[in-house]
């Protein structure tokens, strides 16, 4: 039995994480599951959320992920993300500014404003803010 496996986390922009990893849990579409090593294989959809993940000897980690695929085969996860963002790069200043923005246009709804692009910015934002909160608490 493996004690491991590989976490990829890529964007079409960067590669975010490559290293190896004890336990992770991911936001898929339809809610967050988790990943051992030996898991099974799958393949499924992202949804918009925090993706933890934890290392040998003990760290933990925090990535925002917004859409895309996650691919879980042979003690090798690959999570291909529309959006991802470490939680300790996130400027959360900006994350809140953006969660204001589209609560106010979810408030104020008009002909000009789509609810599921309000809705889906102010996930978005939500799931920034709560990565970057985990990053720093885990850090102290």
């Amino acid at each position: 039995m493996a004690e491991t496996f590989e976490l990829e986390i890529a964007t079409p922009e960067r590669s975010i994480v490559k290293e190896q990893a004890v336990r992770a849990q991911i936001p898929g579409k339809d809610g967050y599951f988790g990943i051992l090593p030996d898991h099974a294989a799958m393949v499924s959809q992202l949804g918009i959320g925090t993706l933890t993940y934890a290392t040998e000897p003990g760290g933990t980690y925090v990535v925002a992920v917004h859409g895309g695929f996650v691919e879980v085969l042979d003690n090798h996860v690959r999570v291909l993300a529309d959006v991802a963002e470490p939680g300790v790069e996130i400027d959360v200043e900006r994350a809140e500014r953006a969660l204001k923005r589209s609560t106010e246009q979810l408030e104020n709804l008009g002909e000009s404003v789509d609810p599921a692009v309000a809705l889906a910015a102010a996930l978005r934002a939500e799931a920034r803010i709560a990565a970057a909160q985990k990053a720093r608490a885990n850090q102290e």
